[in-house]
């Protein structure tokens, strides 16, 4: 009784020490990325009269740019005893990239833009799981990933149901404005974070009792080395080519019928989407320690393909609303689990940040491809067929997804990555 005790005071000081800093900069940042996102598209689309496939053109070859670092950027995070000061340092690109795509809103401006944005965007994603995983010990990183996530929905609501009010009320040019006002308070935010309770060996994925310095990381490749590993990878990419444009085409669709009210209709999807992704990022951080890993994990991604066929088949604006809910809940299981379960299928490998910034270039690039991929398709054949095909992409992640984790009995043993020198 009294070492359960000791046990649940040390949780809460814990919690209490690190919690109210990464629950705000995992709010402000979302705010920050979420206040970009589908806007952009719909934005040229409904305001400045480009075609889908010339919009979505953008999307992917700016999207492919800002890709060529995701890795890098994870490396360099391994390596790095900065991982606040990347943070910093992204913010201003993100902030640039706003102001250039509502000021210059022709094609060169917007690609370099939305590449410089993909990079900044990359840069945030993996920093912050990094100070979490540095800041909390195994047994506490489930509830407080978990946590993460849900500060971070919470963060993509607001600031969703805030630029659709700014779009009406004042200007569509005014939601890219709020962005450099979003990252001066994600920086003084991100300056509270007790950098010195961070654990630079745990931060990166190196055990705890090894040396920070004399333990170095494995080879690049060691990511590569292992089935679960490879196939939860190329499945993410499957997940974002088919999830991406869930949202962004339905927002084109509603948007084209009515252009006054298209920013208004897609912060409205939005806020539903995030709602769904919020209940489940909260789910993740009460039962995953009791279900495992494994399982909500092939929930999210059969979800995907149901979300598909659903929106297919409706075309009201409170069914696709509450479609979003559902498709939320999926995405939301899924970005939760993701740096948790990469923690553990990399741990003593040193590369912890390295694996994201590969998870983050094949997300990036099922999300860069969607953007032509869905153009093209509603151009030639419609939005019926774009969301078919959305669905059966949905039902390879899913199987790809079963394949590599089936004989992981061991919640990602099989996975984990073998330390080894370079």
């Amino acid at each position: 009784m009294r070492e359960r005790g000791g046990q649940l005071r040390a949780r809460l000081t814990a919690q209490n020490l690190h919690a109210p800093s990464l629950d705000w900069l995992n709010f402000l940042i979302a705010d920050v990325r979420g206040a970009l996102g589908p806007y952009v598209t719909v934005f040229l689309v409904a305001h400045q009269h480009w075609t889908p496939t010339s919009a979505g053109l953008v999307t992917t070859i700016g999207g492919l740019l800002g890709l060529l670092a995701q890795t890098p950027i994870g490396a360099w995070l391994d390596y790095t005893k900065h991982k606040r000061g990347a943070i910093l340092l992204g913010l201003p690109i993100v902030s640039a990239a706003a102001l250039i795509i509502v000021w210059f809103p022709s094609f060169w401006p917007v690609l370099i833009a939305n590449g410089a944005m993909q990079v900044a965007s990359g840069i945030f994603e993996p920093a912050v799981a990094a100070l979490t995983v540095g800041l909390f010990a195994r047994n506490l990183l489930t509830r407080r990933m978990g946590r993460n996530a849900a500060w971070a929905r919470a963060g993509n609501i607001v600031v969703a149901i805030t630029s659709g009010a700014v779009a009406y009320l004042i200007s569509t040019q005014a939601v890219f404005l709020q962005v450099p006002v979003l990252a001066v308070l994600t920086g003084v935010v991100a300056m509270t974070i007790p950098y010195g309770k961070v654990d630079l060996r745990r931060a990166r994925g190196s055990h705890d009792d090894k040396d920070a310095d004399a333990a170095k990381p494995s080879g690049w490749f060691a990511v590569f080395r292992s089935r679960p590993l490879l196939c939860f990878m190329v499945a993410s990419l499957l997940y974002e080519l088919a999830d991406a444009p869930l949202l962004t085409l339905v927002g084109q669709k509603l948007g084209v019928g009515d252009p006054d009210k298209s920013l208004l209709l897609t912060s409205g999807l939005i806020v539903a989407s995030q709602a769904g992704m919020l209940i489940g990022a909260v789910a993740v951080g009460r039962w995953a320690d009791r279900t495992g890993l494994t399982l909500p994990l092939l929930v999210s991604f059969a979800v995907l393909p149901v979300q598909a066929a659903l929106t297919m088949m409706s075309d009201a604006t409170a069914a696709l609303l509450a479609i979003q809910v559902f498709g939320g809940l999926s995405t939301g299981i899924f970005s939760a689990l993701t740096p948790l379960w990469l923690a553990d299928a990399t741990s003593g490998s040193g590369r912890y940040n390295l694996s994201q910034g590969v998870a983050a270039t094949m997300r990036g690039i099922g999300v860069s491809m969607s953007g032509i991929a869905g153009g093209l398709l509603v151009d030639h054949f419609g939005y019926h067929a774009a969301f078919l095909a959305c669905g059966v992409v949905g039902v390879a992640a899913g199987l790809l997804l079963w394949i590599g984790l089936r004989s992981d009995t061991a919640e990602t043993k099989s996975a984990r990555v073998t330390y080894q020198s370079p």
